[in-house]
């Protein structure tokens, strides 16, 4: 909504965070692999530049999910039949996910080999 206080629009953005979580298992599974991911970092105690690599794969990935979330829930809502179209539609979201998450595993890689 534009015009709105930002504390408010800060409500939305939370609002849609706690739905998402709510809804999707894959955000889930998503935020435990990103857990595991920090306490790697915590454990190994690493070096500066690998918590902020670390953070932004991270991010990419939960950003990228909850877009993908976001597109199937209005995709659903808007064509609740099957429809080829709508199929690309989330199947090319879901692809953004997987090149997201393939990233991150190729960071995490990098890390364990440096």
């Amino acid at each position: 909504m534009k015009g709105q206080p930002f504390i408010k629009r800060l409500g939305f953005a939370l609002h849609g965070l706690h739905l998402a979580f709510r809804r999707e298992a894959s955000l889930r599974l998503q935020f435990l692999a990103a857990t595991g991911a920090l306490v790697g970092l915590i454990v190994t105690a690493a070096p500066p530049v690998w918590w902020a690599i670390g953070i932004l794969v991270i991010g990419l990935v939960l950003v990228a999910e909850l877009v993908n979330s976001a597109l199937e829930t209005l995709s659903d809502l808007l064509h609740p039949a099957h429809h080829p179209e709508i199929r690309a539609v989330k199947d090319i979201a879901a692809g953004a996910v997987l090149v997201a998450s393939v990233i991150a595993l190729a960071v995490a890689l990098a890390f364990c080999l440096s």
